[in-house]
Parts: structure tokens; C-alpha cells; sequence
């Protein structure tokens, strides 16, 4: 049995070094869920989203959360480590992200079902964006948290979005067909919804290292975890 109230017993974050899953209580694929284990894609319950784990009859690495939404805490901790925070101030998500480290996050479950979840998940990514590579995950998008440049290829009409999560300038872009040379991006302003790839590789480069979000198809997902 393996159970601490706490993260590791000095108080560290667990460690991943491999890519990591954060499943929330939303819409979750099931069959995604299995394709992430089979290629050893590591699994972290926030909360309620170990039920959701367990559904795919799948086996968290841990529960992490004030477990106010976890069905049968008592059975769980027979199975897995559970670490239980029980402070108020955070969400589940964010309490997660700050008991763990991965090279890749991805956060499944955290969008959709709620506006709310959504915006809070939004936040998160925001906060932690510049220090974890994060992509929320949902049935029809993945969404990568990007600080500083990216480049990958695109087929040729593929939706690419790029959207701001605070004002951001952008100094140059190749490979879209609105370019984003010099173009200011910022919520309640100017927005990167649909664009296109123009068939090839795709570049874009911020004036700094403001995150934004890269959003494509979900189909796409591995491609990112390459990048």
C-alpha cells in the first residue's frame, strides 16, 4: 500500500521521466487513455479522474487532490498513492502540476464538460506554462502552452490556431497563409483562430517569451510530444 498525505516524504514533487497524463473529471476518451499506457505515457488521477482512469481499466501512477470527488478513497489507497491536499486555494489541476515534474504534460479532462473547469484549466496552463512543457487534450483538439518559438510541419489547409493568453507580438511566422509578421495577438483583441498551413514547415516567432497557445487537431497530438 502505498499512501502519504503529502507529495514525496521530504516534501519533493514525484518525478516523471517520461510523459505525463493528468486526467481530470471531464470527457474523457477511453480508448486514448489505453493508447497513452500502451506507450508508456505515465497516469496521474486529479481527483475525480482516477474513476475516470480506472474506467479505462487502466491504474494511476497517483491520486492527487482534496478528494472531495474520488469515489471510494479507502479502496484507492490499496491500489495506488494517494496524496491528499486539502487546502482550497488551488485546484485540483494546479495541485497536480505543482506535486509533479515530466518532460510533457498532458491534461486530459480539464476542458469541455465546464466553463468554469475550462477557464480554471486555462489559468493554470498560464501559470505554469514557463517552467512545464503542457498540452490540454480534448475530443477534438490538443492545445500546446508555447514560450518562445516553435516549428513544425503542417499540411497543406490544416487548421492551425494560435491563440493568446495575454498580449503577445508576434515578429515573424513562415508556412501560414496569414502571416504573423509584426501582428499584436491579445484576448479581447486580435486573435489566431483558424489559420492555415500553407503545406510544409511551420514557423513561428514571438517578440518574447509571453506563453500562447498552439492548437490543432487532435490527430496531431504525438506529432507535439515530438516537438
Amino acid at each position: 500500500m502505498q499512501v502519504t498525505s503529502e507529495r514525496e516524504p521530504d516534501g519533493s514533487p514525484l518525478v516523471f521521466d517520461r510523459p505525463l497524463a493528468i486526467v481530470g473529471g471531464g470527457t474523457v476518451d477511453g480508448a486514448l487513455l489505453r493508447e497513452l499506457a500502451e506507450k508508456g505515457v505515465a497516469m496521474v488521477g486529479a481527483d475525480g479522474g482516477a474513476d475516470t482512469i480506472d474506467a479505462a481499466g487502466l491504474l494511476p501512477d497517483a491520486v492527487i487532490g482534496d478528494l472531495d470527488s474520488l469515489t471510494n478513497r479507502t479502496a484507492w489507497e490499496s491500489r495506488t498513492r494517494v496524496i491528499h491536499i486539502p487546502e482550497q486555494i488551488t485546484t485540483d489541476f494546479q495541485k497536480a502540476l505543482y506535486s509533479t515534474e515530466a518532460p510533457v504534460t498532458l491534461a486530459l479532462g480539464m476542458t469541455g464538460k465546464r466553463l468554469d473547469h475550462t477557464l480554471a484549466a486555462l489559468s493554470a496552463v498560464l501559470q505554469y506554462a514557463p517552467s512545464r512543457r503542457i498540452m490540454l487534450v480534448d475530443e477534438v483538439d490538443v492545445a500546446l502552452a508555447v514560450t518562445g518559438c516553435i516549428a513544425f510541419d503542417a499540411g497543406k489547409r490544416e487548421r492551425v490556431s494560435i491563440h493568446p493568453l495575454l498580449p503577445i507580438r508576434f515578429r515573424r511566422s513562415s508556412g501560414l497563409f496569414y502571416p504573423m509578421n509584426g501582428l499584436l495577438l491579445e484576448p479581447g483583441g486580435l486573435i489566431g483562430t483558424s489559420n492555415e498551413g500553407t503545406g510544409g514547415r511551420v514557423e513561428v516567432e514571438p517578440e518574447d517569451d509571453t506563453p500562447w497557445l498552439l492548437i490543432l487537431d487532435k490527430s496531431r497530438l504525438w506529432d507535439l510530444i515530438a516537438v
